[in-house]
């Protein structure tokens, strides 16, 4: 065991050991469910940004995208990274402030389903059970991305077997979420957000100033591409390339369209649920767009900066590892980019704290998912359907239960080594985006929607997220969200406009939410 593997397992013990640390002192101050599952709505615009782009972004902007880059997919990185951008600082603009306002006005609703539920007055409860189906499926396919992402990880840093990783990944996400909730998760993300930062800005300056300062940087990658296409470094590398050099219309409406999400993402919009105040969203927003901004360009940089970096360093990935190249002496998969960066650029103690950042990126947002999920289910089915009259620590218990039993589910999908980072979170981001948002849009700028509306909508767009998903060719290449989105908006409203029967007092009371201060 060398001094550099010691140095590495330390930094990742101390970082563990910290994450645990934190669910543990935030366990006995969750004294309700909106303490577990809001905070209270007392969490300050720092941590709820910070929180919110974190678990937003999870280890597909360490791994994923980053991966996409090194194959030269820098198009559809380009038009993706702006319409996430775009999205959340849209999202944050006009979804935060009068989510939080609608949330507490109806009902003081904690949970999406509840909210929808609420909002729309639906008393057959068939909203919440749709609701709390799509939230799972989702949620548990995402964490498997969060897992998948862990095990990998693991396995290129320490030789573990791919397994192991998935296991220990796995304790540790369970341990903070199941103890700490909420208030542990936002605090974690916090502090896993601003390492994603820091070694995004670090790493980034470190690799052009290795290559040469800017010019010698660019002219070593666009050398590194023509080698690629010209099939020097073999023809898995070559037909990646050539894939990923031609970039349609369809392509930059299927990129551009990762916005969309956003608006239903419950992982995400809980978070402005949770914030102290109104009057906070503002700065919240600006912190939160700030940090999106330099995370995605650090992650262009060391996607593309990469290939040359790390050929400088006698390493190529996504090729094939029996193939001869002159002075490469190390291969990998591609989504290993940035994890083979860092070994190579730092001392192994400070490699190990910024490989930390991927372990970070799939905590902090496998960590929100499996809290959104089990609310979902303990709030919404549980004490909404099965037993009404449940005290808090009965659904506190059923959500820890919950935590457990999706995190399994996960694990399950998570098994096979080949999975894709990337294939995981767009299926699940696009059912998300597809199917809540817009019913949230709907439910917070129009009166007239209606439970039935809602209803199909919700249905049709989940329906249609799924199909298109596993169709190929023609038109089905275009990214699933955007048939979904348009078919849940086009069958919401017009099922609503034939629903003459509105109910009163949810009118009235959206007059009550309009008419509300900030």
């Amino acid at each position: 065991m060398t001094p550099q593997f010691i140095a590495k397992n330390l930094a990742f013990i101390i970082y563990l050991g910290l994450m645990i640390y934190i669910g543990l002192r935030y366990a006995n101050r969750n004294s309700s469910s909106s303490d577990f599952f809001l905070g209270g709505r007392k969490v300050g615009p720092w941590v709820t940004a910070l929180s919110a782009e974190a678990s937003d972004s999870s280890a597909w902007l360490l791994m994923g995208l980053p991966g996409l880059c090194y194959l030269g997919g820098v198009k559809e990185t380009f038009w993706t990274a702006l319409g996430l951008i775009v999205g959340t600082y849209l999202n944050w603009l006009f979804v935060a402030k009068p989510l939080r306002k609608c949330s507490i006005s109806f009902g003081d609703s904690i949970t999406i389903p509840e909210f929808l539920s609420n909002r729309f007055k639906d008393r057959t409860h068939i909203l919440s059970i749709v609701s709390v189906f799509f939230i799972v499926l989702f949620f548990t396919i995402y964490t498997a991305s969060g897992f998948v992402a862990c095990a990998k990880l693991f396995n290129s840093v320490f030789g573990i077997p791919y397994h192991a990783g998935l296991a220990i990944g796995l304790v540790v996400i369970l341990c903070y979420t199941i103890t700490g909730g909420y208030t542990a998760v936002c605090t974690t993300d916090f502090i896993q957000g601003t390492l994603i930062f820091v070694a995004f800005v670090v790493s980034s300056v470190i690799a052009v100033i290795a290559l040469g300062g800017p010019a010698s940087a660019y002219q070593a990658v666009q050398n590194f591409d023509a080698a690629a296409l010209a099939g020097t470094f073999g023809d898995k590398l070559r037909t990646a390339f050539a894939a990923n050099a031609s970039f349609s219309l369809k392509s930059i409406i299927s990129a551009l369209a990762w916005g969309l999400g956003y608006f239903g993402m419950p992982h995400i919009i809980v978070r402005f649920m949770g914030i102290r105040s109104n009057a906070e969203v503002k700065k919240a927003r600006r912190i939160g767009t700030v940090w999106m901004i330099i995370s995605y360009v650090g992650t262009f940089l060391i996607g593309t900066l990469g290939t040359a970096y790390l050929l400088n360093h006698g390493t190529i990935l996504g090729a094939e590892s029996w193939a001869t190249i002159e002075g490469v002496s190390t291969f990998g998969d591609a989504e290993t980019v940035f994890s083979m960066t860092m070994q190579n650029m730092y001392p192994a103690f400070i490699a190990g704290i910024f490989l930390c950042a991927i372990l970070a990126a799939s905590m902090s947002t496998a960590d929100s998912q499996l809290l959104a999920a089990s609310s979902a289910v303990s709030q919404d089915i549980y004490k909404g359907l099965v037993k009404k009259d449940a005290d808090e620590k009965d659904v506190l218990n059923i959500s820890r239960f919950t935590v457990f039993i999706i995190a399994l589910i996960a694990l399950f999908l998570s098994m096979n080594p080949n999975s894709s980072i990337f294939g995981l979170v767009s299926f699940a981001w696009s059912g998300f985006g597809g199917t809540f948002g817009p019913l949230v849009l709907l439910a917070l700028y129009w009166k007239g929607t209606t439970a039935r509306g809602a209803i199909c909508g919700l249905i049709l767009g989940g329906v249609t997220d799924v199909f298109w998903h596993y169709m190929r060719g023609g038109i089905f290449d275009l990214y699933e969200i955007v048939p979904a989105f348009v078919v849940c908006l086009v069958a919401t409203v017009v099922v609503s406009l034939f629903d003459t029967k509105k109910d009163p007092e949810m009118l009235a009371d959206f007059a009550k939410y309009k008419a509300m201060e900030d």
